[in-house]
């Protein structure tokens, strides 16, 4: 071990370890994919109503007063990043190792790689819109009009709150935006189908035995997702729910 070695904090270490990426792929993986379905059971209450759905919200927006919400997205965001950041150095440290006599196997794995990387940068992006357009209200009005917001009775006293169920409805009425979660939660359920059985065979879960389930776990997982994700604008864009 060389002295720059030594000096160097113990991240860093890890980062300069192919091992060390690989497992912070696969932590951060069962981070956010631990993270999806809790998201995923939240988002589903819009089809409860906007009393319900609001009273989460407010829940959220409140908790850790207010600082809760935060600490989640900065650390929703952070994940995201060191993913892809570790799955795109990993890559291309594999390709700068392969020989030249690649079999069709490696060929194969190659391409494999490729869409991993770009399905984790379109994620990447989802992820940045996807706080643009609900919680920063980037290119719409849901900060200042009055329909985004409702009055409730807290012990006889009136008490204003975000309408965040009307945010949902009318931020899914503009079709650009819709045919962008729809790719988007494609290549994030691609990204999963491969990833999550991956996640478990980087932190030494998977075997023989059990690697036929895994992969059947992972499939039926990215499915799951993808239905539960996309219900919501497609029902509120196509079939006209909430309008």
């Amino acid at each position: 071990m060389n002295d720059s070695t030594r000096s160097c904090p113990s991240i860093c270490r890890i980062w300069t370890s192919s091992i060390g990426r690989k497992m912070l792929v696969a932590l951060t993986g069962a981070g956010l994919t631990l993270f999806l379905l809790g998201h995923l059971a939240g988002n589903l209450l819009v089809f409860a109503g906007p009393e319900m759905f609001n009273d989460y919200a407010e829940f959220l927006h409140n908790m850790l007063h207010g600082m809760g919400v935060w600490g989640a997205r900065l650390g929703l965001l952070a994940l995201v990043v060191v993913h892809v950041a570790a799955t795109i150095s990993l890559t291309r440290e594999n390709r700068a190792a392969r020989q030249s006599y690649e079999c069709k196997a490696s060929i194969q794995m190659k391409r494999s790689s490729g869409l991993m990387i770009w399905s984790g940068l379109t994620i990447l992006a989802f992820v940045i819109y996807h706080l643009l357009h609900f919680t920063a209200k980037v290119a719409n009005e849901y900060g200042s009009a009055a329909r985004y917001f409702e009055e409730v009775n807290r012990n006889g006293e009136l008490v204003t709150r975000a309408n965040a169920w009307q945010m949902v409805i009318d931020g899914f009425t503009w079709w650009p935006a819709v045919l962008f979660y729809i790719i988007a939660m494609s290549m994030l359920c691609s990204h999963l189908s491969h990833g999550v059985q991956s996640m478990f065979q980087t932190l030494g879960l998977r075997s023989k035995k059990t690697a036929d389930l895994l992969d059947k776990l992972s499939l039926g997982y990215a499915w799951f997702i993808w239905i539960g994700f996309l219900s919501i604008p497609i029902a509120i864009r196509i079939f006209g729910f909430g309008r």
